[in-house]
């Protein structure tokens, strides 16, 4: 059979029988190596001999590339190149015209020629599964090719290496909220220590992967659910428990306008904050969105713009004399309920009036009115005051000025005395006989030429009043005048009380006597006090 000829199976079966039974007188073909591993695309020299005592023909069977180098009677040295793949040589030879054969096992080994870790999702939940796979291209032989997952150098997972080009080895990890950030890898080992040769490594460009945690609860908005058309309004979102609240992204919306907002980041929180004005009555809808990662929270609410003046409050006329009737009415608009001076109109409605027959005392009186008008649920709430002027001549009486004064002499004092009336009336007090006028309002020593009697007079153009004044002025030597009483009184009250001591003592014997005694003290006294006060 020429050398190349036979089929492989056929082969196999030679190669196995060469392994058992030795030829003609004993002759044995061997091939040396007898195993071998070399890296791909290498070469490698096979020696094939056989032991016979006479000439044999022998050869090497393979379709790799080879050439003799080297030979003797019973011996040959083929040389391998570019080996690319695993391959099972068979050296044959025969003697006596017996074919005797021996095989060998040729392994190639190469380093993978990438490892690959694909992209990450953008953003990973923290806690749920995430299936990562590492692609290898190329590498053998498989059963000694293993693929190591790493969280920057730390090892996660080790597998074996299958079939496939690329080969595909799949890993579940759980990411954690520090893996934010984190780098992960590929890396292959193709392990050869056990073939005598080293442990080759090859790693994969790594991936950073961002991890998050967004609750599943919703934004918490805060905005008003009803809002004056042109008024300037705030609203806040606030979404708690996010990981990393930094990276969070806060949207508000009212209607289809886009508001400017002001991000606040607090731990895991984060706030936006916003101004808004709409002019356009209606009820809108405002949303808020909280996008971290790939998904998003959101909440809503309605918020209704309104219109709503105030009230109109009239009183008509304005200003009146007194005892004048006048007719005081608030009007709002439709829908809405009004109270006049806190009384609901009757019934009640969008307008109230009251008629009143006024005097002085009403003037500066003050008028409220109130309209409530229901929106949404809620009532607002509009007021209008208007202050009421009654016109009325002069006053001047005694609260206004007081008709009898007594000061002493160097002291400071200020005469108060004012006329009331609407319009303001004009005030001028002056003395009896030579006209001179009356110090008012002005703290000063008093003098002793001041005292007298004086006439006020108060004008407008609506009348006028007059007032006698009386100043008393207490002259110096008058000071004893006051003394004297005083020491006699404090006398009596002594007197008074020893009394009391000997009555107790003396009880029934002397009362008499001693009613008599305090009777006439009492006369005296009263008698002193009359001739020194002033007249």
């Amino acid at each position: 059979m020429a050398p190349g000829a036979a089929p492989a199976a056929q082969l196999a079966f030679l190669a196995l029988l060469g392994t058992l039974l030795p030829g003609p007188g004993g002759a044995r073909t061997s091939i040396h190596p007898s195993k071998a591993i070399i890296p791909r695309g290498g070469s490698l020299r096979v020696n094939c001999s056989i032991s016979c005592d006479q000439k044999a023909t022998f050869g090497l069977e393979t379709e790799l590339t080879k050439k003799v180098v080297s030979h003797g009677n019973n011996w040959k040295v083929f040389e391998l190149s570019d080996v690319q793949e695993d391959i099972n040589l068979l050296c044959y030879s025969n003697c006596r015209n017996e074919q005797t054969i021996a095989t060998m096992n040729l392994t190639v080994y190469w380093i993978p020629e990438r490892v690959e870790l694909p992209p990450l999702p953008l953003w990973q939940p923290v806690d749920e599964d995430l299936n990562l796979s590492c692609l290898v291209y190329g590498g053998a032989p498989r059963d000694h090719l293993s693929v190591v997952l790493l969280r920057g150098e730390e090892e996660l997972g080790r597998q074996p290496v299958g079939k496939g080009e690329p080969a595909e080895v799949m890993f579940t990890v759980q990411p954690r909220r520090e893996d934010h950030s984190t780098n992960f890898s590929c890396r292959s080992e193709l392990d050869l220590r056990s073939q005598g040769l080293e442990l080759f490594q090859n790693t994969s460009a790594p991936r950073k992967l961002q991890t998050y945690v967004l609750p599943s609860t919703k934004p918490h908005l805060e905005a008003p659910r009803v809002v004056e058309a042109g008024s300037r309004w705030p609203v806040k979102c606030t979404l708690d428990g996010l990981f990393p609240a930094s990276d969070a992204e806060v949207y508000l919306v009212l209607g289809d306008q886009k508001l400017e907002s002001n991000l606040t980041y607090n731990g895991d929180s984060v706030s936006a904050e916003a101004w808004l004005e709409e002019n356009e009555e209606g009820t809108h809808s405002l949303n808020c969105s909280v996008k971290l990662g790939e998904k998003d929270r959101r909440t809503h609410s309605n918020v209704t713009i309104y219109s709503f003046p105030v009230p109109t409050l009239t009183l008509s006329p304005p200003e009146v004399s007194e005892w004048t009737t006048v007719t005081v009415e608030c009007v709002t608009r439709d829908g809405a309920v009004v109270m006049l001076n806190g009384v609901s109109a009757e019934p009640p409605g969008p307008r109230a009036q009251v008629k009143l027959n006024v005097s002085a005392d009403d003037h500066g009186s003050n008028f409220s009115c109130s309209a409530a008008l229901k929106i949404a649920g809620q009532v607002v709430h509009k007021n209008q005051t208007r202050e009421l002027h009654v016109l009325y001549g002069p006053r001047l009486d005694q609260r206004d000025c007081l008709g009898n004064w007594t000061w002493q002499e160097g002291s400071e004092q200020t005469l108060k005395c004012e006329a009331r009336g609407n319009p303001i009336p004009k005030l001028n007090c002056s003395r009896k006989g030579d006209g001179a006028s009356l110090p008012i309002g002005d703290l000063r020593p008093v003098k002793w030429e001041v005292a007298g009697t004086y006439l006020c007079r108060a004008t407008s153009a609506r009348g006028e009043v007059t007032r006698e004044v009386v100043l008393n002025v207490l002259h110096g030597q008058n000071i004893p005048g006051i003394v004297i009483p005083v020491v006699a009184v404090a006398l009596i009250l002594g007197a008074l009380s020893t009394a009391g001591y000997i009555y107790n003592y003396q009880r029934k014997i002397q009362i008499y006597e001693l009613q008599k005694a305090r009777k006439a003290q009492e006369e005296a006294a009263l008698k002193l006090h009359a001739q020194s006060t002033p007249p």
